[in-house]
């Protein structure tokens, strides 16, 4: 897995601890210690999926798109998952080899077993619950 479900995390946590607060992604970038641009493309990326609310202009920022009690870890895992969450080999396996010829099948069903384990442990972990770690 790559570092966007981090990044997306990090994103909505800041929202919900301050909810009556619009954030600027220059803030939140601030806070991630990364490059406002890829803030906004996570932003942006939340937005489709309902988990943020955005108001332009001047005075504009990014809230919530749903009360962190609504919001389950497994659905932002949902909006960012892009790749398999055991990775993905570049190369292609010897088709000559008796673990080459099916290495490639065992590895994705395995990637899938993983996946739903994640999946499942996220989906029972609200936002809520994610911040009130956070004093």
């Amino acid at each position: 897995m790559n570092g966007q479900f981090q990044i997306a995390v990090h994103i909505l946590t800041l929202l919900s601890k301050q909810p009556d607060e619009l954030l600027s992604s220059d803030y939140i970038a601030g806070s991630i210690n990364i490059n406002p641009v890829l803030v906004r493309k996570e932003i942006s990326n939340l937005r489709k999926y309902g988990l943020i609310d955005s108001k332009e202009g001047k005075a504009g920022g990014y809230t919530l798109g749903l009360p962190a009690q609504k919001i389950l870890l497994s659905d932002v895992y949902r909006a960012v998952k892009v790749q398999p969450a055991l990775g993905q080999a570049k190369n292609k396996p010897n088709p000559n080899c008796p673990v080459g010829k099916q290495i490639s099948q065992h590895l994705d069903a395995l990637a899938d077993e993983v996946d739903v384990t994640i999946f499942n442990k996220l989906n029972t972990i609200t936002l809520a619950d994610f911040s009130g770690k956070f004093n």
